[in-house]
């Protein structure tokens, strides 16, 4: 960035567009923290609360499977076309949620909402790997993650205000503003230069996609619930979901501009940093899906105590994220993740061990550690990923990155929502103290297991620090150039 101010924040010549951006994450950040809280009091109006796993499964599908659309359209088309779109689909995903009549149009709606998700995170990314370099993307991470910071609060606070004194709907409604909101910010501060190219989309692989994600989630969270684990459906919809994904691989592999380049997945760097994202979407939905239920359902706490509890995790994140970019760019990307993940793993231990005596405030300290570890870990795997591509890539490796998150935190809690509600269906309810203790302390032994299998993952991470040839594009890093401001 030769000829650019390296200064990093609102006053710079690209704070217009770093506040846009910010805006705009505030969508998901927002809907995320608020959405947990709640679920108790969406189940009470609406009913089945073994369906409410899919609130999440069904919004991080639909976000999974389009990720990689986006981006291959961002890297073709702009990235400015395609936030927006998110921010289109978020907003009347929003308006559907909050008129839903019964569960299963909510969790429909959600996937509208997902659809939108699905281009605002990775463009979000995107757009700041365009205009800073690997040096400034540790500050602007920090900005970015004071996002979630700020929903950690607010979120958690509207949700429980709500679904307390009000009504759980109003929680899609104060979406509305926000996206019209970030929106306007988008269309006057960011503008870029692109090379309009013809592109073609692989509907078959997206398609094979869909078809194997849904019917493997759909396994999950019916298996010992709906139906016995070695039944006909039970093993029909594991053989199709396995299928379909193989199917998906052949797909890809010949198609002429294919829904996830496999390819990328062959680079050992671009490996490790899916695999990673993907643990680090199961282990944040783990804690913050569950942890309010726990707390609301098993010592009757009010659910704006327990969304405090929980935001402790958001509150974390940032705050060890604005420190990474000083860890690596001194040690290198892979001792600051394996820091992380070591850190992440003594919170979801301790989590899992204090389990069986439900306290609000344990559960805040703890979920702050897990989320001080996650900080450690996002930031730096996806930078590191930016930086060792170059710009027609970029976007790409981006969405993998989101991609991997997304289906992590899709498979995630409906594997921890598998565990869940079988034990709560041989148990006496979910109102039931003994029982939702008990299948809460066993979620929670499963996030401990995710963040140690993260940990043992980083450790395929490449050594050496930043300036090695396994983090460096061929061609010069700065090429920032192609977007302006």
């Amino acid at each position: 960035m030769s000829n650019r101010s390296v200064a990093v924040g609102f006053r710079s010549e690209r704070g217009a567009v770093l506040l846009a951006l910010m805006l705009a994450k505030a969508l998901i950040a927002i809907d995320t923290t608020i959405l947990a809280t709640a679920v108790p009091s969406v189940v009470r109006e609406l009913g089945a609360f073994e369906q409410f796993p899919w609130l999440f499964s069904a919004y991080l599908l639909a976000q999974a499977v389009c990720v990689p659309i986006y981006s291959k359209l961002a890297d073709t088309i702009g990235r400015k076309p395609i936030i927006l779109l998110g921010v289109g689909l978020f907003l009347f995903g929003s308006v559907l949620c909050a008129l839903a009549w019964n569960m299963t149009a909510l969790i429909a709606f959600r996937v509208v909402q997902g659809l939108g998700a699905g281009a605002v995170a990775p463009m979000s990314m995107t757009i700041v790997g365009d205009i800073y370099s690997v040096a400034e993307r540790g500050r602007v991470q920090g900005y970015l993650s004071s996002v979630w910071a700020i929903s950690s609060v607010v979120g958690p606070a509207l949700g429980g205000v709500f679904a307390q004194f009000g009504s759980w709907r109003w929680i899609f409604g104060v979406n509305v503003p926000l996206c019209l909101v970030a929106g306007w910010a988008l269309i006057r501060s960011y503008q870029e230069k692109v090379t309009q190219v013809k592109h073609r989309i692989d509907y078959l692989g997206a398609a094979t996609l869909t078809v194997g994600l849904t019917a493997l989630i759909l396994a999950l969270l019916q298996g010992g619930n709906g139906w016995a684990w070695l039944s006909g459906p039970s093993l029909l919809t594991i053989g199709i979901g396995v299928l379909a994904i193989a199917l998906f691989c052949l797909v890809e592999r010949r198609a002429a501009e294919p829904v996830l380049e496999l390819s990328l997945l062959a680079r050992r760097l671009i490996r490790t940093m899916a695999l990673i994202s993907f643990g680090i979407g199961a282990l944040i939905i783990g804690v913050t899906s569950y942890a309010p239920t726990y707390l609301e359902n098993s010592i009757g706490i009010a659910p704006l105590v327990s969304g405090a509890a929980v935001a402790a995790l958001a509150l974390g994140a940032p705050l060890s994220a604005s420190i990474s970019g000083r860890l690596y760019m001194k040690y290198g990307f892979r001792w600051t993740i394996l820091l992380g993940a070591g850190v992440a793993i003594t919170g979801a231990s301790g989590l899992a061990a204090t389990g069986p005596w439900p306290n609000p405030v344990t559960v805040a300290v703890m979920c702050f550690v897990i989320g001080f570890g996650v900080g450690w870990m996002g930031a730096p795997s996806l930078i590191a990923g930016q930086a060792s591509v170059e710009w027609s890539e970029r976007a790409v490796v981006t969405g993998v990155n989101v991609f991997a998150r997304t289906a992590g935190s899709a498979v995630g809690v409906a594997i921890f929502g598998a565990i869940a509600n079988n034990l709560i269906t041989h148990g006496a309810g979910a109102n039931d103290y003994v029982t939702i203790v008990d299948a809460s302390t066993w979620v929670f032994v499963a996030v401990a297991i995710t963040a140690v299998l993260i940990w043992l993952t980083s450790l395929a991470l490449p050594t050496g620090r930043v300036d090695d040839p396994a983090y460096t594009a061929a061609t010069a890093e700065d090429d920032t150039e192609r977007s302006l401001h």
